[in-house]
């Protein structure tokens, strides 16, 4: 059984291009609700997974979209997807148990992917006896803003 990981991705981009990208994704989740498996674009080969899976967007919301992927993200099928309609994209994904944590930038043509090491999910401990996360002195109930705050770091990082 694979283990999930979450993915947000933000397309921006010219509005005609924002709009089939949007088509592409309700046309995708369509396909997944009727098949009840994973989806690539039609432009895409299948040959090395990236398979989106629970596919969501808010309707309230244009270029937007969350999804799972087995195991770790799918950037390679995303930058694909923004090459086709010529648009940028910000990706941002985890999978916490596999210490999987980061984000990827597709800015003119290039992509950057920030991602937590080893050593990052190491510097801050969960205490039993409080129900809290200490890091760099503080308390901290739930680690997501300590791992926001490492991840920032790195992308700062020249």
């Amino acid at each position: 059984m694979a283990n999930w990981c979450s993915n947000t991705v933000v397309f921006e981009g010219k509005p005609e291009a924002i709009e089939q990208i949007q088509q592409l994704f309700k046309s995708m989740a369509e396909k997944q609700q009727e098949e009840n498996c994973g989806q690539l674009p039609d432009f895409v080969s299948d040959s090395n997974g990236g398979w989106f899976f629970d596919i969501y967007q808010d309707d309230d919301v244009t270029g937007i979209f969350q999804y799972e992927t087995k195991w770790s993200p799918n950037i390679e099928i995303v930058q694909k997807i923004a090459e086709y309609y010529q648009v940028d994209f910000v990706q941002d994904y985890e999978e916490i148990s596999n210490l999987v944590y980061g984000r990827a930038t597709f800015s003119d043509k290039l992509l950057t992917d920030a991602y937590l090491e080893d050593e990052d999910f190491g510097q801050y401990e969960f205490d039993e006896e409080t129900d809290t996360y200490s890091f760099e002195g503080e308390s901290y109930e739930s680690d997501w803003e300590i791992l926001e705050t490492l991840l920032e770091r790195k992308i700062r990082q020249p």
